[in-house]
């Protein structure tokens, strides 16, 4: 998964299909998601694009489905790890760029179902996520090393092959085309209700970096395809890399400063984050990310009017790492107890001070602090449109005064702060989560 940039389509376009119905309601509310990349890739065990890293011809990467045989996958474990960990919605990975399809193609025998394995992942899956209470969505790549009209290109296993790059052995994107749009139908007429589709993703004229042969809407016919998707799932949410607009814009491993806009107007976002810096399973990364990053990026970016879908890789036997299990129990035992400043919540007009993040949800207002100070939080603007404080980890009170802008520092006193300033008397204990949250009544 490289990272994609909204693009030069008007904002207005991006957000026309969310924002204009109540389809995008559930995602603004829900705003933390699971993200899934699981696939051959797994038994390879270093990174999801290894076949292209290596150069890797089709048949030596096929080598992988004659032992992928994951013995510990269990969607419903997998389902239960992510409303453990506060996720409202998970996304599976059907496809990655090798090929290989987690379903019962039609279209293909390189499938799940001709492995030792030989179950219906994604069907699994789908019910799993259902049965637990959450959104279901499907992440699908555009691109297709395994398929043998797929053009070569400067992403392509085969970019290296000189008699490839100049005659293209026959490949043919108008067939490959069709190939995509079948595999598609399949996914959104076989298994129900599909909440969220991410495709991913175009690299056509202007991509960074530049890449040679790159694919754009044109290539994969992405006005049909969308069309298509929106009549056999009506509702669907659809993101922003098939190189047209879509209904949310998708920045990847980074965080957004401010909330996204495209061409000065605010657009529906989510942030697709890893662990560890790899989407499929890496065993010999170990750059982890720890739980309480995690919890300040989740909160970083609802502050901000944003969404965080945050990957795990399963590995081979088709289980989370240790790694990945911490990780979620971390923002599980967090979210169990501040949630509410999460869910429903976004960005607030009041301005927060430094180390601290503001979200809001009707009349309370969230304070997540980054950095504990001693003693006392000074709140700029919000003098008289407080009626309540508390910690929101343990419903405690926090008292509240406003100091008179006039009053001078002296020895025991605090000097005044700039009009209009709300100062919280804070414990000297920092309270024992990944990040304090201090709710605020408003007026």
């Amino acid at each position: 998964m490289p990272r994609s940039e909204p693009t030069s389509a008007s904002a207005k376009q991006l957000t026309a299909a969310a924002t204009s119905s109540d389809d995008a309601a559930w995602f603004m509310h829900d705003r933390f998601g699971m993200f899934i990349h699981w696939g051959l890739y797994s038994l390879g065990a270093r990174h999801e694009w290894l076949m292209s890293r290596e150069r890797m011809s089709v048949a030596d990467y096929e080598r992988y489905v004659a032992v992928f045989d994951p013995d510990l996958f269990d969607a419903r474990g997998w389902a239960q790890a992510a409303k453990t960990a506060g996720m409202r919605y998970v996304v599976l990975t059907t496809k990655h760029h090798d090929g290989f399809c987690l379903w019962d193609s039609a279209l293909t025998d390189y499938t799940v179902m001709h492995t030792p394995f030989g179950r219906d992942v994604v069907a699994e899956f789908v019910d799993a996520v259902r049965e637990a209470g959450l959104k279901v969505g499907f992440y699908h790549s555009l691109l297709d090393w395994h398929h043998p009209d797929f053009t070569v290109d400067g992403h392509h296993p085969l970019r290296d092959e000189s008699s490839v790059v100049a005659f293209g052995e026959g490949r043919d994107m108008g067939r490959y085309r069709r190939h995509l749009h079948g595999q598609v139908r399949e996914l959104l007429t076989r298994y129900g209700r599909v909440d969220y589709v991410f495709f991913d993703f175009s690299y056509g004229e202007g991509a960074v970096p530049p890449v040679w042969g790159g694919k754009d809407a044109d290539d994969w016919g992405a006005d049909a395809l969308l069309a298509m998707v929106r009549e056999l799932q009506p509702g669907i949410l659809v993101n922003d890399r098939l190189g047209i607009p879509g209904d949310f814009v998708t920045p990847e491993q980074y965080q957004p400063d401010r909330p996204m806009e495209v061409e000065g107007q605010a657009v529906v976002w989510e942030v697709c984050q890893t662990l560890n810096g790899s989407w499929g399973y890496d065993r010999d990364n170990t750059g982890y990310k720890s739980p309480d990053l995690l919890v300040r990026m989740l909160v970083d970016g609802v502050s901000k009017n944003g969404n965080l879908l945050l990957n795990v890789g399963p590995n081979g036997r088709g289980a989370f790492d240790a790694n990945a299990t911490d990780s979620l129990a971390g923002l599980g035992e967090w979210m169990r107890l501040h949630a509410r400043s999460i869910y429903g919540a976004g960005a607030s007009t009041f301005t927060p001070p430094s180390d601290v993040r503001y979200t809001q949800r009707g009349d309370r207002l969230y304070a997540h602090l980054f950095a504990w100070p001693f003693e006392t939080l000074h709140l700029p603007g919000l003098a008289g449109k407080v009626t309540y404080a508390q910690l929101l980890n343990d419903g405690s009170e926090i008292a509240m005064r406003v100091i008179a802008p006039d009053t001078a520092a002296q020895n025991l006193t605090q000097g005044g702060q700039p009009e209009g300033t709300l100062t919280l008397a804070l414990p000297v204990a920092r309270p024992n989560v990944a990040v304090p949250v201090i709710e605020l009544f408003l007026r």
